[in-house]
C-alpha cells in the first residue's frame, strides 16, 4: 500500500482505532488481526529468502500484534520463535487473546533472552507503540540494546520501540530498524526529527480504516509530493519569453563574500526564472560576473542605487553572503519596505531576530536552518531540534510568514496551511552553501508560480530531489553547484 499523503498524531491514530471500534463495529482484535497479516506480508516481502524469525513481544497491543505476526508466521511455514519480554500475566484486553491464541497455535514462546536473538535471520521489534513519550522502562532498555547489537535485520511493528511518534525523538535507547510498517495511521514521529534514522524504510497499511472528514482527524503534516512540481512549474508556451518567467532580484554579498549570491542566482536561473540580478557589494563584481555570465550584476554602495532594481523585480530575496554590517542592514531595509515578495535567509533572518520582532514580514518566506530559528525564537537550538513541528508552528505564528525550517526532513508552514514535510535529501547535503541554493530555488520558482506556500514547498523538494540525484555517486564531497546545476533535471521531470 503506498504511503498516504497525511501523517497524525498518537492522539490521533488512537481516536481513529477507537472511531474503528465503536463508529464502525470492527473488533479491536479483527485490527489486531489485520496488523498481523499485514506485517508478515511486508516481512515476506522485504526478506523473502529468510525463514528463522525472531519476534520480541511487549505487554501492550504492540506485543499482541507480534503474537498475532508470529501465529500468522508459522502456519505461512517460518520457523518463529517469540520472545515474551513481560510477562505473559501482565497481558490483558486482546494482547492477551493474541497470546493466548498464538500458544493454541503451537508456537515457540520464551523469556526473552539475549542468546535467543541469534536464532532468527529476522529480529520482528514488537516491544512498545505509539504511547511512549519519555524514555523506556529499565527493565526494557537492556532488550533494546540487545536488539540493536545483534546485528540482525529489524522489522518494526508500528513505531521503532524507544521512537517518540509525534516528535521524531530518541528517548534514550531505540531500536534501529531497517524497516517499519506502520498502521491505520501514518505517524508524524516517523519523519521528522530521528524518525527516518531509526525507522528505515516505511511502509503502511490502513487495516481497512479511512479517517473520517472531520476536523479531529485533519492530518497534523503532509508528505511533499513529487506531482507539486508540475503543478507550480506547468509545461510552457511555445511562444513564451523570458519576460513570463519572472524578475527576480537577490540581494547579498557583501565584502568577500561572494559565492552565496553567485549560488542562489545560479540556482535561480537552474529552476527557470527569466531575468535574475544580483547586487552585491563592488569588491564581488568581477568573481560573479566571471562565474556566471547570465547574472546581472548589480554593484552597489548605497541604498538608493537598489532603488530601481527594486522596483523592477517581481520577486526578491535578501541575505545570502549579506553579513551583518550597517551596509547590511540599510540594505535589508530598503527590501523590506517594498513591499514586494521576498525569500529572507541567512543574515537577513539574524538581523531580524536583532529586531526583536519589530520586522513586518507576512509577505516572506523565511528559511532558517535550526540555529537561525533558534535566534528567531529566543530560544537554544536544542530546544527547536527536540520538537521541530512545534518550533515551526511558533515561528509561523511569531512572524505570519511561510517557515521553512531546514534540517533533516525539511518542514515548510504558513498561516492556514497544514505544515508539510520533505523526506527526501541526504547527509551529503551537509555542506557550505546549500542554503543559498536553496533561496534562489525557491525565488525562481515564485517568481514563476507567484503561489508562496507552492514555491516554498516544491523549492524544498526540487532542491533535496537534486541533492539526491548527486549524492547516486557518493555523499561526501557533494558541493552546492553540484546541486544548483542538476537542478534543471528536477524542475523538468
Amino acid at each position: 500500500m503506498p504511503l498516504p499523503t497525511g501523517l497524525y498524531s498518537a492522539a490521533q491514530v488512537r481516536a481513529l482505532d477507537a472511531y474503528a471500534i465503536e463508529q464502525l463495529g470492527i473488533p479491536g482484535y479483527t485490527l489486531m488481526k489485520r496488523a498481523g497479516e499485514a506485517a508478515l506480508r511486508y516481512l515476506r516481502s522485504r526478506w523473502p529468502a529468510r525463514y528463522k524469525i525472531v519476534i520480541v513481544c511487549g505487554a501492550g497491543n504492540n506485543g499482541g500484534d507480534g503474537y498475532v505476526l508470529g501465529r500468522f508466521a508459522q502456519a505461512a511455514g517460518l520457523t518463529v520463535t517469540v520472545l515474551s519480554a513481560a510477562p505473559p500475566e501482565v497481558l490483558k484486553g486482546d494482547a492477551l487473546l493474541a497470546y493466548k491464541d498464538c500458544v493454541s497455535s503451537g508456537a515457540r514462546i520464551l523469556p526473552f533472552s539475549a542468546d535467543l536473538l541469534e536464532e532468527g535471520e529476522v529480529i520482528v521489534d514488537a516491544l512498545v507503540g505509539t504511547g511512549l513519550k519519555s524514555a523506556m522502562r529499565p527493565e526494557l532498555q537492556p532488550v533494546v540494546q540487545a536488539i540493536n547489537a545483534s546485528g540482525k535485520p529489524v522489522f518494526a511493528l508500528d513505531v521503532p520501540s524507544g521512537l517518540d511518534s509525534d516528535t521524531g525523538t530518541a528517548h534514550g535507547e531505540a531500536v534501529r530498524a531497517d524497516c517499519t510498517v506502520c498502521f491505520i495511521g501514518l505517524k508524524t514521529g516517523l519523519v521528522i526529527g530521528d524518525g527516518p534514522e531509526f525507522a528505515g524504510t516505511v511502509y503502511f497499511d490502513d487495516l481497512e480504516v479511512t479517517p473520517p472528514v472531520t476536523s479531529q482527524f485533519t492530518p497534523r503534516l503532509e508528505r511533499i509530493l513529487d506531482s507539486e512540481v508540475l503543478q507550480a512549474l506547468p509545461r510552457r508556451r511555445r511562444a513564451a519569453h523570458k519576460g513570463d518567467f519572472g524578475r527576480v532580484l537577490i540581494v547579498g554579498s557583501g565584502p568577500s563574500m561572494p559565492g552565496a549570491t553567485r549560488l542562489a542566482g545560479e540556482a535561480c536561473l537552474r529552476v527557470g526564472a527569466g531575468l535574475v540580478t544580483v547586487a552585491v557589494a563592488p569588491e564581488n563584481l568581477a568573481a560573479i560576473a566571471a562565474g556566471r555570465p547570465e547574472l546581472i550584476c548589480l554593484p552597489f554602495r548605497e541604498t538608493e542605487e537598489l532603488k530601481e532594481s527594486i522596483e523592477r523585480a517581481q520577486v526578491i530575496a535578501v541575505g545570502p553572503g549579506l553579513g551583518r554590517s550597517s551596509w547590511a542592514r540599510e540594505a535589508l531595509d530598503a527590501v523590506l519596505e517594498s513591499g514586494k515578495p521576498l525569500v529572507v535567509d541567512a543574515d537577513a533572518l539574524n538581523l531580524v531576530a536583532e529586531a526583536s520582532g519589530r520586522v513586518q514580514l507576512k509577505n516572506c518566506i523565511l528559511t532558517p536552518h535550526p540555529g537561525e530559528a533558534s535566534r528567531l525564537l529566543g530560544v537554544d537550538t536544542d530546544h527547536v531540534q527536540r520538537d521541530r513541528l512545534t518550533a515551526l508552528g511558533a515561528l509561523v505564528e511569531k512572524y505570519g510568514a511561510t517557515v521553512v525550517l531546514k534540517g533533516a526532513g525539511t518542514l515548510v508552514g504558513a498561516p492556514g496551511h497544514t505544515p508539510a514535510v520533505c523526506e527526501r535529501g541526504n547527509p551529503g547535503m551537509a555542506s557550505a552553501g546549500m542554503g543559498d541554493v536553496l533561496t534562489g530555488a525557491i525565488a525562481g520558482i515564485l517568481a514563476q508560480c507567484k503561489n508562496a506556500w507552492l514555491a516554498a514547498r516544491v523549492g524544498v523538494l526540487v532542491h533535496a530531489m537534486a541533492g539526491d540525484a548527486v549524492a547516486r555517486t557518493g555523499e561526501r564531497g557533494l558541493l552546492a553547484s553540484d546541486v544548483a546545476k542538476e537542478l534543471r533535471t528536477c524542475v523538468n521531470l
